[in-house]
């Protein structure tokens, strides 16, 4: 190929230079200079095109070569690398003895708001109203003590609640998801040439990527709803230990006062006994 892109400009210029040797011995042609320049640059852009259309060529056939390569996948690649995964599955089996689980077990297999506040309210002990007259007849520091252990509880439902519709609706979602998996899982070590295409392919890598992301997601929510668990045990944790320096301050301020008030009882006892003996000798 290089040889022959060589002689072409050499051809080119022999045959030029002939008719103007030609002309120097008297057979009436004329040398013109311009017109051999311009023949010279057309024959230097023809070779130019030549080299850029093999150019072309070779890298049309090294495409179709790798396209073909691609498409010829290993016939036993899914027998080897083909692998299972674990699979939520539904609650069936669950005793339902006073009827107080079934709604509580909806709610773990298919989720929603509504069907989680209906499994908690059947299946779990409720915080009973306190009484409004009761309520007002404490003292201050007694009436905050019942509404910091009312929080806690509201609180408390409101998490369960909110952990009860997310497990539900990620239990309910593994079989569609399970099924894109099964499918993913098919075109990759399917042995059909159009699975195995570059545009194939990269559709492939795609969906994995997005299946990969919701399934990452469905992970962030599990570990949300961990941490809003914990978040209640710990404010469970530092209202009693609060509730316990609380007490420790009250005693350490009321106990001189307590302690007068006892020995006042105790001494003012004492006389009256010792009155009562005195006047009935």
């Amino acid at each position: 190929m290089k040889s022959v892109k060589t002689l072409l400009p050499v051809c080119a210029l022999a045959l030029l230079l002939a008719p103007a040797a030609h002309a120097q011995f008297g057979s009436g042609i004329v040398y013109d200079p311009t017109q051999s320049v311009h023949a010279i640059q057309q024959i230097e852009q023809g070779s130019q095109l030549y080299t850029t259309a093999v150019d072309t060529r070779n890298q049309i056939v090294s495409m179709y070569n790798l396209a073909y390569q691609m498409s010829q996948l290993p016939q036993n690649l899914g027998t080897r690398y083909r692998a299972d995964w674990s699979q939520w599955t539904s609650l069936q089996s669950t005793p339902n003895t006073y009827g107080n689980t079934a709604a509580l077990v909806n709610a773990l297999n298919y989720g929603s708001l509504t069907s989680a506040e209906q499994g908690y309210s059947s299946a779990y002990v409720q915080a009973q109203s306190y009484p409004s007259g009761d309520y007002s007849s404490l003292d201050a520091r007694t009436q905050a003590t019942v509404a910091n252990q009312y929080s806690t509880s509201e609180l408390a439902q409101t998490t369960t609640t909110s952990t009860l519709a997310t497990l539900g609706t990620i239990r309910s979602d593994a079989q569609s998801f399970s099924t894109r998996l099964a499918n993913l899982e098919s075109d990759t070590f399917s042995t059909d040439p159009s699975q195995q295409t570059e545009a194939a392919l990269l559709g492939k890598i795609n969906s994995a990527t997005l299946l990969q992301i919701y399934s990452q997601q469905d992970t962030n929510q599990l570990l949300m709803a961990s941490i809003q668990q914990q978040l209640v045990a710990e404010k469970q944790q530092i209202d009693a230990q609060n509730r316990a320096l609380n007490n420790s301050i009250y005693f350490q301020q009321n106990f001189p006062t307590a302690m007068q008030n006892v020995n006042n009882g105790v001494s003012d006892s004492m006389h009256s006994i010792s009155l009562s003996i005195n006047g009935s000798n």
